[in-house]
């Protein structure tokens, strides 16, 4: 929806690539973070994260993907946060979902080829010890190509679902950069995907690590029909090691697969429409670093947001069943959030224990050049607790209000629907397709059972299997001193993850609601 388009990401899906907040998101871009004598992957972090040590900067040449002999994954500099918290929630992580999910799928596919090939060799070896043996030949013609040592680039294969998105399908070829270290420092992955809504596309991604305090990347992409995106984004101050951290973020998106279904908790299936969701916006982020563990930060967000009529899968456009909707057409922002964020979590990535707590306040007024106005406050809460060495009880339970709403756009309200929870933003229902029910005010919790049932060594680090059954609950209202505990949604599920420490988390949830099923896939745990 406007506002949140498709993130972060993401995310969450047809920018292939927002791996692993904030960012959120997500929808995609992934980062390999470089450390001595290491080799790590995770998404770019909000402006507030720690990050690794930073890269050599001698002996740069492009190779392929090829730890040398000592390399581990698991030495090196401290997790980098990717959680938005601290007032740097990426823009990408909240309004792009498609790219976060895309990446998720790019990470998974990536985990899998990289681990299958390397994983099933090292259990042969740990079996029994090798016999002497003449070096089997290098692989020629075709198979050089699915050989991660020999490929001239690492072809990663796309693939992308989602509820409403349909299916997206292709290839990421994907060159790195490295120091003589194999020390990441800049990726470059282009791809060519097909869309079974908007057809042949292509996209082109730059990330760029130059040192342990700064990053940058820039992605664009377009589609035969109707899609187009492109996300730039600089952030410094990532160690917290200063006083100071910012950001600056420039997206422009126009997304084809957005749903509307109606305001209210009791918004039925058969009203759902569909429309074309073009914006652009520009996010500034300044934090204070009171310690590593507490910021105070402002954000503020110029953004432009076009809705426009469109009948995709046999849908009505918005306009024909809500033609009084306020936000339809075109309308601009400007908005300011403060946040305070209290966070002593283990990781940021894969947290195994620990707490985080964030509220926040802001607002959008016409006296200040908006088009809209509207005011939000709001809070959430994450808490992960062990039960033992290979169990985590993770819950989290998040409110968003909105006092005056009178004069805001559909866009800016609060929702429930999907598979991630975005600061400020939206909660998951995992049963349910993103943006499912909206309105002014929102409650919503969750929890899930976070348990590693088998484990493998791929490139000298361990990749574990997580099982994860989870329950989502949440409800949206309109008056300011409803209930939140009454009439809620609910969906039950079971969630798949990979998880390659310190970075990587790649999934797949499988959630049921009133009887029907929702999956999704892509990068990092929902909260």
């Amino acid at each position: 929806m406007p506002g949140r388009t498709r993130s972060s990401s993401t995310s969450s899906t047809t920018s292939t690539i927002r791996v692993p907040t904030e960012p959120p998101t997500r929808a995609w871009p992934w980062r390999a973070a470089p450390g001595a004598g290491s080799l790590r992957c995770s998404a770019p972090t909000s402006a507030t994260s720690a990050t690794p040590t930073p890269a050599a900067r001698s002996a740069r040449r492009w190779r392929r993907f090829q730890p040398s002999p000592g390399t581990s994954l698991e030495r090196g500099a401290p997790p980098v946060s990717r959680a938005p918290i601290d007032g740097t929630q990426s823009a990408e992580a909240s309004v792009s979902r498609s790219r976060r999910k895309s990446t998720g799928c790019w990470t998974v596919c990536a985990l899998a080829l990289l681990a299958t090939a390397r994983g099933a060799s090292g259990a042969e070896a740990a079996a029994a010890p090798p016999a002497p043996a003449a070096p089997a030949p290098a692989p020629s013609g075709l198979m050089r190509w699915f050989d991660p040592a020999t490929a001239p680039f690492i072809p990663i294969p796309a693939i992308d679902t989602e509820p409403h998105s349909g299916l997206t399908l292709g290839l990421i070829p994907t060159w790195l950069r490295t120091s003589e270290r194999d020390e990441i420092e800049r990726i470059i992955a282009p791809d060519l995907i097909h869309s079974q809504y908007f057809g042949w596309g292509s996209h082109m991604r730059v990330l760029s690590y130059p040192s342990a305090d700064t990053q940058w990347y820039v992605v664009g992409g377009l589609k035969e029909r109707v899609e187009r995106e492109f996300d730039g984004r600089y952030l410094t101050g990532l160690t917290r090691h200063g006083a100071v951290s910012w950001s600056v973020e420039a997206i422009y998106d126009r997304s084809g697969t957005q749903r509307f279904f109606g305001l209210g908790n009791q918004s039925v299936r058969g009203d759902e429409t569909s429309y074309i969701n073009n914006q652009a916006l520009l996010d500034v982020v300044f934090g204070h670093n009171f310690t590593s563990r507490l910021q105070l930060a402002y954000k503020a967000r110029v953004r432009y947001v076009e809705v426009l009529p469109e009948t995709l899968n046999g849908l009505p456009s918005i306009e024909t069943l809500f033609p009084t909707l306020k936000g339809l057409g075109s309308e601009h922002e400007l908005q300011h959030t403060a946040l305070l964020t209290y966070d002593t979590r283990d990781s940021p990535i894969i947290p195994r224990s620990g707490v985080r707590y964030v509220i926040y306040d802001g607002f959008v007024s016409r006296a200040l050049g908006s088009s809209v106005s509207y005011t939000y406050f709001g809070a959430e809460a994450r808490r992960y607790l062990p039960l033992g060495r290979d169990v985590t009880l993770a819950w989290h339970v998040g409110a968003r209000y909105m006092p005056s709403a009178g004069n805001g756009p559909f866009w800016a309200l609060s929702s429930l629907g999907g598979d991630r929870s975005v600061t400020n933003e939206r909660e998951p229902l995992r049963g349910n397709g993103f943006d499912r029910y909206m309105d002014r005010n929102m409650f919503a919790g969750g929890a899930e059972l976070r348990t590693r049932v088998a484990g493998f060594n791929a490139f000298r680090t361990r990749v574990s299997l997580e099982l994860a059954p989870f329950l989502d609950a949440g409800k949206v209202f309109a008056a300011l001193g409803g209930s939140p505990f009454t009439h809620l949604h609910t969906a039950v599920g079971l969630g798949v993850r990979g998880v390659a420490s310190p970075f990587v988390v790649g999934y797949v949830d499988i959630g049921f609601a009133r009887g029907k099923a929702a999956v999704f896939s892509g990068l990092d745990y929902p909260f």
